[in-house]
């Protein structure tokens, strides 16, 4: 695996993107916060999913290989929820998933600040990549808890998820080769991507780039075997979705 363009603050690009190739994207692929950021939490939490796609940094890392490259967020979503329009309130989370983020209380300086460190180098690195070498298919790559702590009563039986807005010209493909692999696949479940979609909508949508939304449960990919399994699954069926599409 060959990391290039040096390691960010931002983002870690694993591989060499190609034209015509698959680039994987992970909008929330770490926990990291960096050391003058104090969001005011537990230690702990930074370990649970409000603060990291538990299993896709793993998952995205194993399915890098010629002519597929990993395009990695580099710090975490409680310090900026990269997919998020600049303007929505939660791209610096006051809460998530019931439990407060003191550190995420900013003014106006503080939040347009941390807009032009994290978020604005974030897009506009990944425009200039898609720019320079146009994929055959972007894979947008996030992992879903099988629980809310804020409604643990809420079932999520969906091993994975397919997400999209307008654009499904991808997912009509990804969603019958997910389900002949025996998984219970949820089709805009267990979130739409008509409403989570900011990442996609501004790089893909926008501009007529084909591109897969995945959300794979957790407990799928909590394991080295769970993604190792789902690298190989996605790459597989990056592939087929990439030739069907041409």
């Amino acid at each position: 695996m060959t990391e290039h363009s040096g390691l960010s603050e931002v983002y870690r690009l694993l591989g060499e993107p190609q034209a015509g190739g698959v680039l994987v994207v992970a909008d929330h692929a770490s926990s990291r916060v960096p050391d003058d950021i104090a969001l005011g939490i537990a230690p702990d939490l930074l370990r649970e999913h409000i603060a990291v796609d538990i299993g896709v940094a793993g998952v995205a890392e194993r399915m890098v290989r010629p002519g597929t490259a990993a395009f990695l967020a580099n710090v975490s979503r409680l310090v900026c929820d990269f997919n998020r329009d600049p303007d929505a309130p939660g791209i610096f989370p006051e809460t998530s998933d019931g439990y407060p983020i003191p550190g995420n209380v900013l003014s106006a300086a503080a939040r347009a600040a941390r807009l032009e460190r994290f978020f604005d180098p974030y897009h506009t690195a990944l425009a200039a990549m898609l720019e320079a070498n146009p994929p055959a298919l972007i894979l947008s790559l996030h992992s879903f808890t099988p629980r809310l702590a804020s409604d643990p009563a809420q079932t999520r039986p969906w091993q994975v998820g397919v997400l999209y807005n307008e654009d499904d010209r991808a997912a009509r493909i990804a969603i019958p080769l997910l389900e002949a692999e025996g998984l219970v696949v949820g089709d805009q479940h267990p979130y739409s991507g008509k409403v989570l979609n900011a990442t996609m909508n501004r790089h893909a949508e926008a501009l007529g780039r084909p591109y897969l939304g995945i959300e794979i449960r957790q407990d799928q990919i909590g394991t080295d075997e769970g993604e190792a399994l789902w690298a190989e699954r996605l790459s597989a069926i990056a592939a087929t979705v990439t030739l069907q599409l041409v």
